[in-house]
């Protein structure tokens, strides 16, 4: 008798469309203002068509408005309701959110010609890169604890999945590349077994 090997799960990252702070050069954060741009409104559609024909079981979404309103034609599309998860959120940058991107530090990021250069950095009320790194994690746990039966989509933000992407490649969050992810851009991974995590060095 053959015996069969677990099904790996599949994960669909997806950023938001493009918001009305992006196509200003805002540092957008965890500040809820931001709304889809038109474009932004027919990249969703676009999304949804793109992953219609996936095997998917689940679609969950940061709960900042943005990103579920990037989410809801998903959903629709491939007849799941989507979960809010607060764990998905963008990076909280503080007193630096609302403020041109351009003028953010990288005493403040902690990213320096694209590469994470100190995990703890962070703007007075703000997210380190670290807390970013850990409240992924645990969402990686709970989708690990799921039935693996179906790929699952991720409606969240160019920092948090950066930080999926590393936990699930095992990558050290020093050292990181911070590369560009685009505005309704889709990532696909296979989640590792739970027997394989990732941890910050």
């Amino acid at each position: 008798m053959l015996l069969r090997t677990p099904r790996q799960q599949v994960l669909w990252l997806v950023r938001h469309g493009e918001t009305t702070w992006n196509a200003r050069g805002w540092v957008q954060g965890q500040i809820d203002g931001a709304r889809l741009t038109r474009n932004g409104r027919h990249q969703a559609r676009r999304v949804a068509d793109r992953l219609a024909d996936e095997p998917v079981r689940a679609v969950y979404s940061s709960d900042l408005y943005r990103a579920r309103r990037m989410a809801a034609p998903i959903g629709q599309r491939l007849g799941c309701e989507v979960r809010t998860e607060c764990r998905l959120r963008e990076r909280c940058f503080g007193i630096a959110e609302g403020v041109p991107s351009t003028q953010i530090s990288a005493a403040v990021t902690g990213i320096h010609q694209g590469q994470v250069i100190d995990e703890d950095a962070r703007a007075p009320g703000g997210e380190s890169l670290r807390d970013v790194y850990h409240r992924c994690a645990a969402f990686l746990d709970t989708l690990r604890g799921e039935d693996p039966d179906g790929d699952v989509v991720v409606v969240a933000h160019g920092g948090s999945i950066r930080m999926l992407r590393a936990l699930v490649e095992e990558a050290e969050l020093r050292g990181l590349t911070w590369d560009t992810v685009p505005n309704a851009s889709i990532f696909r991974l296979v989640l590792p077994s739970p027997d394989r995590t990732g941890s910050v060095r």
